[in-house]
């Protein structure tokens, strides 16, 4: 398959890494460099904080009080425009990262149709939404572990973009189905009514029921924090809820018996790491995105603080181990968080840290937390803004939240300009996003983010492009071009069928499985696919079968 983006990794000179150093990465290089071991397993542990803005990882700093784990390993930035866009969405950016391929708004591990972004190669017309392997399907394919873990729904659009493919990221249907028979060893997050049929937003209409497949494929099934702790399986399918996690501080101050999210790193690794082949493990601080776009200060800073948390268990596991990559990334900005709004317009130089962080310090639980503690007539709504942090309100203040029809942006607001803190939108931003990197063949100075893709799967050595075609073959014209009649069989509008015929042979393929039913002079048998069959509402592609 040709390439259609080749772009280099850009060369951090000294004069940059000067600069770097100076702004305030106090570890920058500050202890040995992890050297490759020879003749052992490599690995790489991706990780990315969604929507998180470098304004977010420095006030969460000075919220913490000390330096962050990431920040001794911080080496460059990262470019993250869409192949149509400045601002991108997850989809095209987790695309990106897994892929080494740019792609369209919503877009999961599909080439785009639509490019108009200076800099991005035109991808041809025939070859539009096109499956694209992705990095963990490459790993997977030379034997080693594999896992992905989101504090989301694990059929979120970052989650998606490593281990799926579909036309929208909003087609949990599909997504939840490709990941379950991936054959992925480590799933953990949440996203459990997308596995079953029921009457939920994302429960699933074609009456499978897919924790049922899972555990006939030996799975063990968990779904609290204890379960997964004691659970001694090398094939974990963890759904801690039914859509989406709880914030950190939330889970904290609850005492949720959801597992947190370095404790599921931390798992993830211990299980994949006795693979002697190695491993390839996908990790997602999800929320810091949707606190960002509700402009929920407490919300980003709960969450970066836990993926930081992971970022750390990822570090001691690659440190003793001298073969394991690092990588993390935001795979975009958010909401243009700053420490100072209008309010410090001509008195920035005379604040101290203290009046922008001791107002956030009151807030024991995020917006979305405190709210769910709030009674239907609202009775408790001054305990209620406690907990987020909005002491010492007057009647006034009081009884206009109580009639507030934007309840949680007025509070959002509220706790912002108490603290000083800026946003300049509800939604994602443009600007490069810090490059944090570990281990041996790690990238560094400013890079694209396809180059992520293509810098982990040369480390592991994987060739992204020969994955492609060996897993996403046409199946219509590889059929046809053997004397075959193909048609797609939708009686099941759910669970179209593609199916070849020839003479005596009938061969099957149902979308998003890895599998292929065969029937051949009236004997029938399954034949087991190394990846997923992949319908883009046009073209089923396919692992060519021997």
């Amino acid at each position: 398959m040709r390439r259609i983006l080749s772009k280099k990794l850009a060369i951090i000179s000294m004069a940059t890494a000067v600069t770097i150093s100076t702004l305030g990465f106090t570890g920058y290089n500050s202890f040995p460099e992890a050297k490759g071991k020879k003749n052992e397993p490599t690995n790489v542990i991706m990780m990315v904080m969604d929507g998180t803005s470098a304004g977010a990882t420095t006030l969460a700093r000075w919220y913490k009080g000390e330096d962050l784990a990431m920040d001794e390993i911080v080496v460059g930035g990262v470019r993250t425009h869409s192949a149509e866009a400045a601002i991108t969405d997850s989809a095209p950016a987790a695309t990106a990262l897994a892929t080494g391929y740019k792609s369209n708004d919503k877009v999961i591990g599909l080439l785009p149709e639509v490019v108009n972004t200076p800099g991005v190669d035109a991808v041809d017309p025939e070859d539009a939404y096109k499956p694209v392997a992705n990095v963990l399907e490459g790993a997977k394919l030379l034997g080693k572990s594999t896992g992905i873990i989101s504090t989301s729904e694990i059929q979120h659009a970052t989650p998606a973009g490593f281990s799926s493919h579909a036309t929208h990221r909003s087609n949990y249907q599909d997504i939840a189905e490709q990941q379950v028979y991936q054959e992925i060893d480590v799933v953990l997050g949440g996203g459990k009514e997308a596995l079953q049929p029921g009457t939920t937003r994302n429960a699933r209409v074609d009456g499978v029921d897919l924790i049922e497949v899972l555990e006939n494929k030996g799975y063990d099934f968990v779904e609290s924090r204890d379960e997964l702790l004691n659970t001694n399986s090398n094939k974990i399918w963890g759904s801690f809820a039914p859509s989406a996690l709880a914030y950190d501080f939330d889970r904290q101050a609850t005492n949720n018996n959801e597992p947190s999210l370095a404790e599921m790193t931390k798992k993830a690794i211990d299980t994949l790491s006795q693979n002697e082949k190695g491993f390839f493990l996908f990790v997602e601080g999800s929320k810091v995105d949707w606190a960002a776009h509700a402009n929920d200060t407490i919300g980003i800073l709960s969450d970066v603080l836990a993926f930081d948390d992971a970022v750390k268990e990822a570090l001691d596991f690659a440190k003793k181990d001298g073969n394991t990559m690092v990588i993390a990334v935001s795979d975009h900005g958010n909401s243009g968080i700053t420490m100072g709004n209008v309010n410090t317009n001509s008195n920035y130089p005379e604040i101290p840290v203290s009046a922008y962080i001791d107002p956030l310090k009151k807030a024991t639980m995020t917006i979305e937390g405190a709210l769910r503690q709030l009674k239907s007539d609202r009775s408790n709504m001054k305990e209620v803004a406690v907990l987020y942090g909005l002491d010492n309100l007057t009647a006034t203040e009081i009884e206009n939240l109580k009639s507030s029809k934007t309840l949680q942006a007025d509070m959002t607001k509220m706790l912002a300009n108490r603290a000083n803190i800026g946003f300049s939108t509800g939604g994602h931003t443009g600007e490069d996003v810090f490059l944090y990197a570990y281990g041996p063949s790690k990238p560094f100075g400013l890079v694209d983010n396809t180059d992520i893709a293509k810098t982990m799967a040369k480390f592991l050595g994987i060739n992204l492009d020969k994955t492609t075609d060996k897993l996403f073959v046409n199946a219509r014209e590889s059929f046809e071009n053997k004397g075959y009649t193909t048609r797609i069989d939708v009686t099941d509008a759910n669970n179209p069928v593609f199916i070849a015929e020839k003479q005596k042979i009938k061969i099957e393929l149902p979308v998003n499985k890895n599998i292929a039913y065969v029937t051949q002079n009236n004997k029938s048998y399954v034949k087991t696919l190394d990846g997923v069959t992949v319908y883009n509402s046009k073209d089923f592609s396919y692992q060519k079968l021997r």
